[in-house]
C-alpha cells in the first residue's frame, strides 16, 4: 500500500457581520477550531487571538493541520464573544459555528458562512535537471533532484550493478553557480577524492564535472491541482453477476440486512464520502454490469442504475445508494464478469478531458465485484489505454472469492501489459479485498484504496506537462457565501 499523502495546510479565518452581544461596545470575537475523531467526539486544535470590538474580524493566528486526501477530516469553527479571562468557553457568548470538511476547504467549495482559508505552500520545491559530461566515456548524463535536497556537496560515483559503487570524487557548488552554466560557458568543478589525495603527492583531481545546462522546473503537488480548480469525477460500477447469490437470501452479497448494510453499500459509502468533496456538483454516474435488465432482459455490462442512459447521474453518494437499492429488485443477476465495458465507458470521457489540454478534470472509477474476472485480456487492454488518460481505477473485491487476477491488474508486482505486450504508461489500478477490513475501523478501507490517487493525479498531469487551471488560487483565499 502506498504511503499516505500528507501535506501541511494553513487555515486563516475571517468573519463578517457577526452578532453583537455587547451592550456598550461591540463583540470581542475569538475562533476555536475543533476536529472530529469519532461519531460524536471532537478535540480542540487551537484558538485564534481575541479581537476587541469587531464584527468583521480577520484573525492573525493560523491553524496548521495535516491534510490527508484519503480521509474525511471534519472541522468545526466556533466563534465566541470573549468577555473574561477564563479558558472555559461555556461562560462566553456563542456567536455561531461552521462545520465542513478539510476536503471542501482545499477544493475551494463554497461554504455556508463567511470563512476565508489558504493553503500553505512549500517554498523552493522543484526539480533541477543537470546535464553533465560523464568522466570516462563523454556521454551526456541527466540528473533530477529536489531543490530543497540539494546542498553544497555533490558526490560522484562509478556505478556498479551489484550496488558497490566506487566514489570518484566530491565537489561543492550552489544554485547560483549552476544556473549561470551554459553550453558556451559551462560551470566546471574538480572532483576530489580525499583518500586518493592523501595517498598521492601529484594528485590533482579525479576528473572535472562540466555543467552545461541547469533548469529549475516547478513541480505541482496534488493540493496545487485541487486548489487550482481540478475536479475529481467519480463513477461507480457494481457487479450484478449471478455468483453474488439471490439478493432475497441472507447468503447473498447483495442481501441488504435489516440494518441497511451489505458490503457493496459499505464500499460505496467509504470511498464516496471522501471523493465527493472534490466534485463541485456532486453528480455521480453509477452503472451496473452482468445482469439481465428490463424490458428485454438481455444481459448488459454497462447499464445505468437509474435505467436512464441519457442521464445516469445520481445526486450525491446518497443518490448512488438509493439508485442501487431501487435497481436491485428490478434486475436478474446473470453473468459473466466483464470489466472492460465500464472501464472503456469512463475512458471515453477521460479522453475528451485529455484533449482539452488542461488540468481541470480527473476521473476515478470505483468497481465493486465479487468474482473472478472473465474478460481479463480485454480488461488489461482497457487499463493500458486508460493509463494514458486522466483516470484511476479502484477495485474492491467483496466476498470470499479468489482475487488473484485482480492482484495482476493492480500492477504493484510489475508493469501491467496488454494482450499484445503494450505496457501501461502509469500504474492506475488499486485493488483491495473487502474482507481484509472487516475488523478494521470504517475509514480504513477508503484510506487504503485512495492512498495512491494523489500520486496518480500528479503523475498524469506532470507527464502531460499540464499546470493547474488557476495557479494563483492559493494566493486568493476562497471566500464563503
Amino acid at each position: 500500500m502506498a504511503a499516505q499523502c500528507v501535506t501541511k495546510v494553513e487555515l486563516i479565518v475571517s468573519c463578517e457581520n457577526l452578532l453583537d452581544r455587547d451592550v456598550i461596545s461591540k463583540s470581542d470575537p475569538l475562533c476555536v477550531l475543533l476536529m472530529n475523531i469519532s461519531e460524536s467526539q471532537w478535540y480542540e486544535v487551537g484558538r485564534t487571538e481575541k479581537i476587541q470590538n469587531c464584527l468583521a474580524p480577520k484573525f492573525a493566528k493560523k491553524f496548521v493541520i495535516d491534510y490527508y486526501f484519503e480521509q474525511v477530516q471534519k472541522l468545526k469553527f466556533g466563534i465566541y464573544d470573549i468577555d473574561n479571562q477564563t479558558i472555559d468557553l461555556s461562560d462566553d457568548d456563542f456567536l455561531g459555528e461552521l462545520e465542513c470538511t478539510l476536503g471542501q476547504v482545499v477544493s475551494n467549495r463554497k461554504l455556508r458562512r463567511p470563512l476565508v482559508m489558504k493553503n500553505k505552500r512549500t517554498a523552493g520545491k522543484g526539480t533541477i535537471t543537470i546535464s553533465a559530461e560523464e568522466i570516462k566515456d563523454n556521454r551526456v548524463a541527466h540528473f533530477e533532484v529536489e531543490a530543497r535536497k540539494l546542498d553544497n556537496k555533490v558526490e560522484c560515483y562509478d556505478y556498479d550493478n551489484d550496488g558497490s559503487h566506487d566514489l570518484i570524487g566530491i565537489f561543492e557548488t550552489n544554485m547560483t553557480l549552476l544556473q549561470k552554466a551554459s553550453r558556451t560557458s559551462p560551470a566546471e568543478f574538480e572532483c576530489i577524492n580525499r583518500k586518493k589525495k592523501e595517498k598521492k603527492k601529484n594528485y590533482k583531481n579525479s576528473g572535472v564535472v562540466s555543467v552545461k545546462l541547469c533548469q529549475v522546473v516547478k513541480e505541482y503537488s496534488f493540493l496545487d491541482y485541487i486548489m487550482g480548480g481540478c475536479q475529481i469525477n467519480f463513477t461507480v460500477g457494481i457487479d450484478f453477476t449471478g455468483s453474488n447469490g439471490d439478493p432475497k437470501t441472507p447468503q447473498s452479497l447483495h442481501y441488504i440486512s435489516p440494518q441497511g448494510y451489505n458490503e457493496y453499500l459499505s464500499a460505496i459509502w467509504s470511498v464516496g464520502q471522501v471523493i465527493q468533496d472534490y466534485d463541485s456538483d456532486k453528480m455521480f454516474p453509477a452503472f451496473g454490469f452482468g445482469a439481465q435488465i428490463p424490458p428485454t432482459w438481455q444481459c448488459s455490462h454497462e447499464f445505468p442504475l437509474n435505467f436512464n442512459p441519457a442521464n445516469p447521474f445520481c445526486t450525491g453518494i446518497e443518490g448512488v445508494v438509493e439508485a442501487y437499492r431501487m435497481c436491485l429488485p428490478q434486475v436478474k443477476l446473470y453473468g459473466p464478469t466483464n470489466f472492460s465495458p465500464i472501464i472503456n465507458h469512463v475512458a471515453r470521457f477521460a479522453l475528451q478531458a485529455a484533449q482539452q489540454k488542461t488540468a481541470s478534470q480527473y476521473f476515478v472509477l470505483l468497481i465493486i465485484t465479487d468474482g473472478v474476472i472473465t474478460d481479463l485480456d480485454e480488461t488489461r487492454s482497457a487499463i493500458v489505454n486508460a493509463s494514458r488518460l486522466p483516470m484511476s481505477i479502484i477495485i474492491i473485491g467483496v466476498g470470499g472469492a479468489d482475487f488473484s487476477a485482480m492482484e495482476l491488474l493492480d500492477g504493484d508486482d510489475g508493469c501491467l501489459k496488454s494482450q499484445t505486450g503494450e505496457p501501461a504508461l502509469r500504474d492506475i489500478v488499486q485493488f483491495v479485498p473487502f474482507r481484509k477490513f472487516l475488523n478494521s475501523p470504517k475509514e480504513a478501507l477508503s484510506q487504503s484504496v485512495l492512498a495512491e490517487v494523489p500520486g496518480q493525479v500528479v503523475s498524469y498531469f506532470n507527464m502531460s506537462k499540464l499546470i493547474p487551471p488557476n495557479t494563483n488560487t492559493h494566493q486568493n483565499p476562497a471566500a464563503a457565501t
